[in-house]
């Protein structure tokens, strides 16, 4: 991507739990900002460590005790739970987190940290195909 581009990819998620995809963000050209929306109301993007899986394992541990699924008493308040008890607690993580990143990119490259990826956040407990939007807007 370079210049004023847009484009999308695709990221195959199997229920709940953090998928990383920075690898799969196509090659950048110049520098800008790289801008990603996710395409979903009930999963998140989020920049995470990506060194030691148990951040990720620690971090859905979290948000599932932060937000447990509409069958668990603490959620008795919920009307809306006619898709399943896993769906209104993903409204809820995603009104939490972000929805959409930008990301410095400087001479073609994203500027993470060394430990920084990249992820879709998944709150439901199915396996869902998540669309996220790519905007890059190249300054040089």
């Amino acid at each position: 991507m370079s210049g004023s581009q847009t484009a999308e990819i695709t990221i195959s998620t199997h229920g709940q739990g953090l998928y990383e995809f920075t690898d799969q963000i196509p090659r950048l050209d110049g520098s800008g900002v790289l801008t990603l929306f996710i395409r979903h109301t009930s999963a998140s993007l989020v920049i995470q460590e990506n060194a030691d899986p148990e951040v990720q394992t620690d971090l859905a541990h979290f948000f599932a005790r932060l937000v447990p699924p509409a069958n668990d008493p603490s959620m008795s308040y919920l009307t809306h739970t006619y898709e399943g008890p896993d769906d209104m607690p993903a409204h809820i993580k995603a009104a939490l987190l972000p929805t959409h990143l930008s990301i410095p990119v400087v001479d073609g490259q994203m500027a993470l940290g060394t430990w920084q990826g990249i992820y879709v956040f998944e709150h439901r407990d199915r396996s869902h195909r998540r669309s996220i939007a790519m905007s890059f807007l190249c300054g040089s």
